[in-house]
């Protein structure tokens, strides 16, 4: 009897776990259905990270080169604002780039089990107006290079040196959230993906290795991580089954 009852109560905790597991994912698809106005905030393209890795002896540093004026964030918010223009009623927002540009997640996933989202908390007190259905916000991600041993993050060109071998990569790394307007709760996020044409030197976001030996951010690498970034962005959407797009 005693084994009965016990096989009962396991089955019904099952249950209630299938159901649990079951709504949780249904309130996440309903978030996203019930979505009609949305802002949009992007703070990736402020500064070009020049990074070098392999055997570069003591020049090994990675510096940073402000490149406000190419306006990449201002080409992010038209591109993503018209992918979604279709499904979504896109409204202007006004929010600090700095603020959103500066945050990071913690490097120890706990941490921000126990903390307050900090980007939960920034779209709650840094964007104007408040009350959208929801936020899509744009942020730098972050890619292993060179073995491993170096970290990648944003917009920038990284040049790896070895005896064998030398090559650059120009890198588009970031990712979106979608951030409930009234409950500031994340409903999606994503990285982006690795470019369609990547090489066999694949990042774990957008990238294209290119034949480049420059000291600084020129015209052409603006022209090449554009062309990252727009053909890109439509996929990511897709992906977050935002917008729809046959490839």
């Amino acid at each position: 009897m005693a084994t009965v009852i016990l096989l009962c109560m396991s089955l019904a905790i099952l249950l209630v776990l299938g159901s649990g597991a079951h709504a949780l994912f249904e309130t996440r698809d309903e978030k996203l259905k019930s979505v009609k106005t949305v802002g949009i905030v992007s703070a990736l393209g402020d500064q070009f990270t020049m990074t070098r890795a392999g055997l570069t002896g003591l020049n090994n540093s990675s510096r940073s080169v402000p490149i406000a004026s190419w306006g990449l964030d201002d080409l992010i918010v038209q591109q993503v604002a018209e992918a979604l223009s279709i499904r979504f009623q896109v409204q202007p927002v006004t929010y600090s780039r700095a603020a959103f540009a500066a945050i990071q997640d913690s490097v120890i996933p706990a941490v921000d089990l126990v903390r307050r989202d900090p980007f939960k908390q920034l779209v709650q007190t840094g964007i104007s107006p408040q009350r959208l259905d929801a936020y899509i916000v744009i942020t730098k991600a972050k890619a292993n290079f060179g073995g491993g041993n170096r970290k990648l993050e944003g917009v920038g060109l990284a040049t790896y040196s070895a005896v064998l071998e030398s090559f650059s990569v120009l890198h588009a790394l970031y990712e979106i959230r979608v951030v409930d307007g009234r409950t500031f709760d994340i409903i999606e996020k994503r990285a982006a993906g690795p470019s369609d044409d990547a090489s066999s030197v694949r990042l774990t976001g957008p990238s294209l290795v290119i034949d480049a030996n420059v000291d600084e951010p020129d015209e052409r690498l603006r022209r090449a991580l554009v062309d990252l970034l727009v053909r890109s962005l439509p996929n990511t959407l897709s992906d977050m089954h935002l917008i729809d797009q046959k490839r």
